[in-house]
Order: C-alpha cells, then sequence, then structure tokens
C-alpha cells in the first residue's frame, strides 16, 4: 500500500473508531462523595421517572468516581432523582443528557441541593 493510500486508511479506521465511541453506551458520571443506590430520571418537569438505573450496575450501587451505564435516554433535559446509601433522596432539576462524549451526564455534591433524608 502506497503511502497516501496508507494515511488514507489510517484516517478511516480513526474516524470509524470515533464514531463508535461516541455511539456507545451512555453513561452518568458518579462524581459526588455518596454511594447512590437508586438513579431514575424523568423527562423534565413531567414526574414519569424511569426504572432505577442503578440495576444496570453488577451491584445495583455507583460508588462515587464511578459510571453507570443508561438505558433508553434520547439526549435532552431531564430531572434526576437519587437516593444514597444513608437513605437521602436528592432531585437534580433540567440536567442536560448528552449522546456525545465520555459520559452523557455527571452529578456532583454541588448539584445536590434539593435532598430529604
Amino acid at each position: 500500500m502506497s503511502g497516501p493510500l496508507r494515511v488514507g486508511a489510517l484516517l478511516a479506521v480513526m474516524l470509524l473508531a470515533g464514531a463508535a465511541w461516541a455511539a456507545g453506551p451512555q453513561r452518568f458520571w458518579n462524581t459526588t462523595s455518596a454511594t447512590i443506590t437508586s438513579l431514575r430520571l424523568a423527562a423534565a418537569g413531567s414526574g414519569q421517572w424511569s426504572r432505577n438505573q442503578c440495576d444496570n450496575d453488577p451491584d445495583h450501587a455507583v460508588e462515587a468516581d464511578e459510571r453507570l451505564r443508561l438505558d433508553g435516554f434520547a439526549p435532552g433535559r431531564y430531572d434526576v432523582e437519587l437516593v444514597e446509601k444513608s437513605g437521602r433522596r436528592c432531585v437534580v432539576a433540567n440536567v442536560e443528557v448528552k449522546d456525545s462524549g465520555p459520559y452523557a451526564f455527571a452529578i456532583g455534591d454541588q448539584d445536590l441541593r434539593n435532598c430529604h433524608p
């Protein structure tokens, strides 16, 4: 294979790999300091909560700095309800869920303002 063809083939492989990565599963990134045992999403303002996404994890929990595979969400704005291992329940409103990048969305301690024991 000549030099220009080799470069073209390499670029094609890189583009395909990038497209496959972008089309991979969406993930939530837990940047809080707590373990999360329930994570549900609802279209912003709808109150129609999804099933518990923590069921996608082998131990049904998302530790601090862990990522969790999400099932069945189109990009858009969602309210997120999470329950920490301690039992504290929090709702984070109007979170942007993306379909590209290393994760769909992240929630950190600074986002947890609407919480109840």
